[in-house]
């Protein structure tokens, strides 16, 4: 698989507001700083009788640097709804809390997200990569677009070619940080899937990402996405993707679009 290519498929975790992809290393080459922004929609009751609609415009930096990548993420969030959910689709009130209350619309700074990937092993005779990150999420927005508290998280990726194909599986551990009234609980997560690289410069995949509950009102994540990726030149690259929720714990719906640029 092109390796350019390939580091754009690995695109982690990117909004935590995009889909929680595969995190690997995903600069372009080592050495290069980039940028990247886009949108991210989605739409979903999470187990209530009102719809709550979530958007996400994140400016994201990276720099690789040999076996690391690093990224730093800023999102402009806006979300409508009763209240109660937040940008990564958790609850942080009942649904009997929400009841009867009236829609409203809060927009602003979302939680600025800082990760740290490290390439513990990429062979290029066996096609096998294997990547650990850390990730912190800093509670940075106010308390409508977020907990006001800070997240961290480690995950190991791995990932298998063959020819055309990669197959795809990360697992991760998160902690938590409990807002007023609300105990979190750390989760578990995982993602499986696998990509295509249909010709030099298109490919696509689908990404299964299941999560625990993170407290007692809130529920299991379940949600599947579909993606293409397409590099226009050396330069630029566009992802875009649609996802289907199945679970209360994650959006009935979504999509978005993802423009990196390597300066």
């Amino acid at each position: 698989m092109n390796r350019k290519l390939l580091k754009l498929v690995l695109a982690g975790a990117l909004f935590n507001v995009v889909p929680l992809a595969c995190s690997g290393a995903w600069a372009a080459d080592a050495g290069n700083v980039s940028v990247a922004s886009g949108f991210d929609y989605s739409t979903g009751k999470y187990g209530s009788s009102d719809t709550t609609d979530i958007l996400s415009i994140p400016v994201v930096g990276i720099y690789n640097s040999g076996l690391w990548v690093f990224k730093l993420t800023v999102p402009y969030v806006r979300v409508t709804g009763v209240g109660g959910i937040l940008p990564d689709g958790r609850r942080v009130k009942s649904t009997t809390a929400t009841a009867n209350t009236r829609s409203t619309t809060h927009s602003g700074l979302g939680d600025v997200i800082a990760a740290a990937s490290y390439n513990l092993h990429s062979g290029s005779e066996n096609g096998l990569r294997v990547d650990l990150t850390g990730k912190i999420k800093f509670g940075t927005a106010d308390t409508t677009l977020g907990t006001g508290k800070n997240d961290y998280a480690a995950q190991v990726d791995v990932n298998q070619s063959i020819d055309r194909f990669t197959a795809m599986g990360a697992l991760g551990y998160e902690v938590l940080g409990s807002p007023a009234g609300v105990d979190m609980n750390n989760v578990v997560y995982g993602v499986l899937g696998g990509y295509y690289q249909m010709t030099g410069q298109t490919g696509g995949g689908l990404e299964m990402k299941v999560a625990q509950k993170p407290s007692a009102i809130g529920a299991e994540q379940r949600e599947l996405t579909a993606y293409a990726i397409h590099r226009s030149d050396e330069n630029l690259n566009i992802r875009g993707y649609v996802l289907k929720g199945f679970s209360d714990g994650s959006p009935d719906s979504g999509f978005g679009v993802l423009l990196t640029v390597a300066l």
